[in-house]
């Protein structure tokens, strides 16, 4: 049985589509290649028809002529260079948003690709197409209807230039298998020091206080003369190869004029000194577009490995099938035996993870440093999925959901707040349509509106870079106003007030009780106790699994009981508990 062909990428869908356009611009190019004879012939007819007739309007339609042909591929080639950029456009129109998704989803899922490289690569893939190495290939039509005259000439000619243009396909492939390991590395390298550079630029307060600097540039240096040897030495080769193309091509034309006198003299062939000529700028003309492409191979190979990059992106992230409309969630969630991991890492953070929560009703979620807090975060909200199990809101799967859709419902605030270079109300507001009223009140519910009125530009205040220009408990402050904006259904606040002073302490808990009172499910991942009192029921978590879910009161008079009998075991009054008696709850104490 024969497998079928597999299907072509998604990528190459996109670019087979574009097909009408290269198709015109090969023919204005074939024009525009055959016209790039226009001042030989203008050489050959001067010489043989003006200088022999010594006629001055011959010269001067010759002229008109040659001028005219010039206006033509001039044009032709501007046209060509038009069309192949309207291509790029229609690529970007075609898989521009794809990209991005499909990006933004690969850094959520910790895949390659997930980084603003995938945008350059796809940037580097769509001025491709107005490089000099596509109409390079372009230009190959031409060269074959060059060595076809070339051989009607004479078939030794002809003979003699397909030699050198087979000879100059050998170089190319030389400079390939010469030039692709070190350059690949090179950009690869290129690559890593540009991360290591963000990196430092974004902890340049950290480096700058313990004295960091002198060791982070040496190290970035190091990463930096790797790329920049690399580099050198893909030059050196290419360069090399280069001149050898360029020799060949030299060298073919002369020959050929060499050749052509030869058998003139030999009185193999019969024809004029000018048929030599021609015979010799034809040769010449056949090379032209291989010396040009061997010229841009860097090109050429950057552009191969910005495909490949970004063809395994589209591949590992498939385009969202369109589903079904789902009505606005009401909040009640059910957490299925959930075994989750940090996507690409095989060992599980959350095990057996199970609880529901009826919509009002408040969570809090408590348990040591690692116990899988963060991660449950990201399960609830659908940043992550479950290796097995499900996170239902009001029965439908969280992570399949449309974020598009859901997102107006459900509000997040990760322990690390990032805000967006905008105003504060565009960031309360999501960067969606600013409703003032709403991001008002958003902003009351957390205690911000007091101060941002203050501020000079009032809700039109630029936070800069990062929210730079706001403090820590500032910045956590506008996150939890965005979290709430619009009464979300559904809302899951890690570490909320790990930045708050006393003020927004109180004003997170009335916000946590004012929403619930309007319906709204919250989970809230915490390690301070300050915010337990407006909770309906606690998750205690250790090592990935529910150690005790229940009502508050009851899941605080289990910790306590424990805690008792722990320090009563510690002292030698009474063994320990023993986890597997019946009705003995094995808890965590939350730290």
């Amino acid at each position: 049985m024969t497998t079928p062909n597999k299907p072509p990428s998604e990528l190459t869908q996109a670019v087979q589509a574009l097909r009408p356009y290269f198709k015109r611009a090969a023919l204005f190019g074939l024009v525009a290649g055959i016209l790039v004879l226009a001042p030989s012939g203008y050489m050959l007819e001067v010489y043989d028809r003006v200088v022999n007739s010594r006629n001055h309007m011959t010269l001067v339609m010759l002229t008109i002529l040659v001028l005219w042909a010039f206006a033509v591929m001039e044009t032709l080639e501007w046209a060509r260079g038009q069309i192949m950029q309207a291509a790029g456009q229609e690529l970007d129109r075609r898989l521009g948003d794809r990209i991005f998704d499909a990006m933004f989803l690969a850094n959520l899922r910790r895949l390659p690709g997930g980084s603003w490289q995938t945008m350059s690569d796809f940037r580097t893939i769509r001025e491709f197409f107005s490089s000099v190495a596509v109409s390079s290939v372009m230009e190959a039509p031409v060269a074959f209807i060059f060595l076809v005259l070339v051989f009607s000439i004479h078939p030794l000619l002809g003979t003699v230039a397909l030699v050198g243009a087979a000879i100059q396909v050998f170089i190319g492939w030389m400079n390939e298998r010469s030039t692709h390991p070190p350059l690949t590395q090179a950009n690869r390298s290129a690559y890593a020091a540009q991360l290591y550079a963000d990196g430092t630029l974004r902890n340049a307060q950290v480096v700058e206080a313990m004295g960091m600097q002198k060791d982070i540039h040496a190290r970035w240096m190091a990463k930096q003369q790797e790329f920049l040897k690399l580099q050198a030495l893909a030059s050196h080769r290419a360069g090399g190869f280069q001149a050898l193309t360029k020799f060949m091509q030299l060298t073919l034309s002369s020959g050929l004029l060499g050749l052509a006198a030869w058998l003139v003299l030999q009185d193999h062939m019969q024809t004029s000194g000018g048929m030599m000529i021609v015979a010799s700028i034809l040769g010449g003309r056949v090379l032209a577009p291989l010396s040009a492409l061997i010229a841009q191979w860097r090109t050429v190979i950057s552009v191969r490995d910005a495909w490949n990059r970004v063809d395994e992106l589209l591949t590992n992230i498939p385009a969202k099938q369109k589903a079904m409309a789902l009505p606005p969630p009401k909040g009640a969630l059910a957490v299925e035996n959930v075994v989750a991991a940090a996507p690409g890492v095989p060992a599980p953070i959350l095990r057996g993870v199970a609880f529901a929560l009826k919509p009002g009703e408040v969570l809090a979620v408590v348990g040591p440093s690692a116990s899988g807090k963060t991660t449950l975060a990201r399960l609830l909200v659908g940043l992550w999925p479950a290796a097995s199990g499900k996170v239902r809101l009001d029965g439908a799967d969280v992570f399949s959901w449309d974020k598009a859709e859901l997102g107006p419902h459900v509000g997040y605030l990760p322990q690390e707040v990032e805000l967006f270079d905008g105003t504060l109300a565009e960031n309360i507001a999501r960067f969606g349509d600013v409703e003032m009223h709403k991001v008002q009140a958003a902003a009351q519910a957390v205690g911000l509106n007091e101060l941002i009125e203050s501020l000079p530009q009032g809700y039109e205040t630029p936070v800069g870079t990062d929210g730079g220009v706001l403090s820590g408990g500032q910045r956590q402050r506008v996150g939890l106003a965005r979290a709430l904006y619009g009464d979300p259904a559904f809302v899951v606040l890690d570490e909320p007030n790990s930045s708050l002073d006393d003020a927004g302490d109180a004003a997170l808990a009335q916000a946590v009780r004012d929403l619930k009172a309007r319906g709204t499910t919250f989970v809230l991942m915490t390690h301070r106790t300050s915010i337990l009192p407006v909770a309906d029921k606690m998750l205690v978590l250790r090592d990935g699994q529910v150690q005790a879910f229940g009502p508050r009161e009851e899941v605080l008079a289990a910790l306590t009981k424990n805690a008792l009998q722990a320090q009563q075991a510690a002292a030698g009054r009474q063994p320990p508990p023993n986890p597997g008696q019946p009705g003995q709850p094995r808890l965590a104490t939350s730290r």
